[in-house]
């Protein structure tokens, strides 16, 4: 042990000594804002572990986005049983496979130049719960919604032209301030919940839940021969084994191995079902003895083998005069979830690694990491994939120590090695992720305990937000819920107290979160603010002192940031 204690010491000296170190401030390269306890090998297990930890995207993203039909054809609305031909189903599999290179040529690209350019540990990916609402909310189930998936990737392109905007302009910071704090919070959560949802039906997940005509949803599980033409069970309910495997194997087992803090939990979890899922001959094989089995099992044999993406390459649709005020929709809500799940997930991690201003949220390199994700969220597009968007995950690469973009840049290599594993992630199931699914879901509602629910003017906006996403099935709709009724709440409370000379105030207003569009003193004003007020030397900001510098942050990743609740900003002293 001692001569490997010496081996990793030697080799961390040796890197921090070079340009790659002082660039990326490792500690010992005389930076003199090296970071403190940052070493290249320790980086390099950071990045391994945020990997695996998310690696699970690859196969779920390309299982989510194939629900939409992407580029097969089929009129669903006019023909229900057109989904149920050979040629949509052999369609529907070259679409999975596209989106599997796809998913896992994005998180390379955007996790190893977020890691190059902005020196942050996060890594990137097509994200879970917009892609949830690109699927059923915006394309529909087979392309029954009201934007075609032309389209839908077209509004993903414009959205990261109009971040890449905002990002050098600097108003995305002021964007993501203006939103209430509880309601942020509550949009994770309610994405979580959504995403718990779908985990549990039928298209998917593990096929525990079906919709019905006669209530919202029921109980389901049932094998294909006793459904009817709704998809309702009629009987033999929880009697097909994919439930059953999903279920103790997806979830119970997932489950255990999170209590005990194994990393690669979820992969674990979904490895195991697909491979009691693989053998041919059985009620709960991923390879039927049919034409589609068949070829489903053909390319599974070659286990090593680079797909090419033959359909979804650069697919957009530029007339969008037939979607009309839907397109507008799809648009603006993926903006405002993307402002609010990249905002969040961003300030969180910089604050566990001790970058973050917990009283401005300014943080260094700032412009440069935003531009870099708004950039890959179009670029993505031109994949036929979903926003892209940073990973909670990658908190558990900086647990393990990781504090620079050499985390993120290694994790980005082992998403380009999988890329030429797409038979393997081309063969895990529905039921084998949507395990994933709802634990992934669980993680996101912990968000919960931030709310403040001391207030009703913030909680029951926070609620309506939590609450509407899975039961109108959009983020959407939760999204305006939650924001319509703050607008409303807040501001009868604002013009009642205005009206009546501040006689008429809400009995426990003291305990309101506070609110503002301002920017906090000391925070980084943007460039074109700065040359409006006729500021000389405009590209310089005065404020660049006052941000707060890296610190020593103690062994596990733990440091004085992590008081303050991610999304939670400091009340200014009055």
């Amino acid at each position: 042990m001692e001569a490997i204690r010496r081996w990793v010491d030697t080799v961390d000296n040796a890197v921090a000594s070079t340009a790659v170190g002082h660039y990326f401030r490792l500690d010992g390269s005389g930076h003199p804002k090296a970071r403190t306890g940052a070493r290249f090998l320790t980086e390099v297990r950071g990045g391994i572990t945020i990997f695996f930890t998310m690696a699970y995207i690859i196969s779920v993203n390309s299982t989510i986005i194939t629900q939409s039909g992407g580029n097969c054809e089929c009129d669903y609305k006019a023909n229900p049983q057109c989904d149920t031909t050979d040629e949509y189903k052999a369609c529907l599999v070259v679409l999975q496979r596209d989106l599997i290179t796809a998913t896992a040529a994005m998180s390379a690209l955007s996790s190893f130049t977020m890691g190059l350019l902005a020196n942050l540990p996060i890594a990137l990916a097509p994200g879970m719960g917009i892609n949830a609402y690109f699927t059923y909310q915006v394309v529909g189930y087979h392309g029954t919604g009201p934007v075609s998936y032309r389209m839908a990737v077209t509004a993903v392109f414009i959205e990261g032209l109009i971040f890449i905007a905002l990002s050098l302009l600097g108003m995305r910071q002021w964007l993501a301030r203006v939103i209430p704090n509880s309601i942020k919070i509550a949009c994770g959560a309610g994405i979580g919940l959504y995403l718990c949802f779908i985990g549990l039906t039928n298209s998917a997940g593990i096929g525990i839940i079906n919709g019905s005509m006669a209530t919202p949803v029921e109980l389901g599980g049932c094998l294909e021969e006793f459904r009817d033409d709704f998809g309702a069970c009629t009987s033999h309910k929880l009697g097909n084994p994919t439930v059953w495997i999903g279920f103790m194997l997806g979830c119970l087992l997932t489950a255990l191995l999170m209590m005990y803090k194994v990393k690669s939990a979820m992969i674990i979890g979904i490895l195991a079902v697909s491979i009691f899922s693989w053998p041919r001959g059985t009620n709960f094989t991923f390879f039927p003895a049919t034409p589609v089995g068949d070829q489903k099992f053909d390319f599974f044999k070659r286990v090593v083998s680079f797909h090419p993406i033959q359909t979804i390459l650069a697919t957009q649709e530029w007339n969008i005069s037939g979607a009309g005020g839907q397109f507008a929709l799809a648009l603006f809500t993926f903006l405002y979830v993307d402002i609010l799940d990249v905002t969040g997930t961003l300030y969180s991690m910089v604050r566990f690694c001790g970058v973050v201003d917990p009283e401005t949220g300014d943080f260094e390199r700032q412009t440069i990491a935003y531009t870099t994700d708004a950039t890959m969220i179009s670029i993505g597009a031109l994949f036929g994939t979903s926003p892209v968007t940073a990973f909670i995950e990658s908190g558990a690469g900086i647990a393990q120590g990781a504090k620079t973009g050499i985390a993120a840049m290694t994790a980005g290599v082992c998403f380009f090695i999988a890329i030429f594993f797409a038979p393997i992630f081309a063969s895990i199931p529905p039921w084998a992720t949507g395990g994933a699914l709802m634990l992934v879901g669980c993680m996101m509602m912990k968000a919960v305990m931030g709310i403040n629910w001391n207030y009703a003017g913030d909680a029951i906006p926070a609620f309506a937000t939590l609450v509407f996403m899975p039961f109108s099935y959009s983020i959407a709709y939760g999204l305006i819920a939650g924001l319509m009724s703050y607008t409303v709440l807040n501001g009868t409370a604002y013009l009642l107290k205005l009206i009546s000379g501040g006689r008429i105030t809400p009995a426990d207003e003291d305990l309101k979160e506070y609110w503002t569009y301002k920017l906090p003193d000391g925070a980084a004003t943007p460039w074109y603010i700065r040359a409006f007020r006729g500021e000389k030397r405009f590209w310089e900001d005065p404020n660049k002192d006052q941000i707060m510098e890296l610190h020593s942050v103690a062994s596990g990743g733990k440091g004085e940031e992590e008081h303050h609740a991610p999304g939670h900003r400091t009340q200014p002293s009055q």
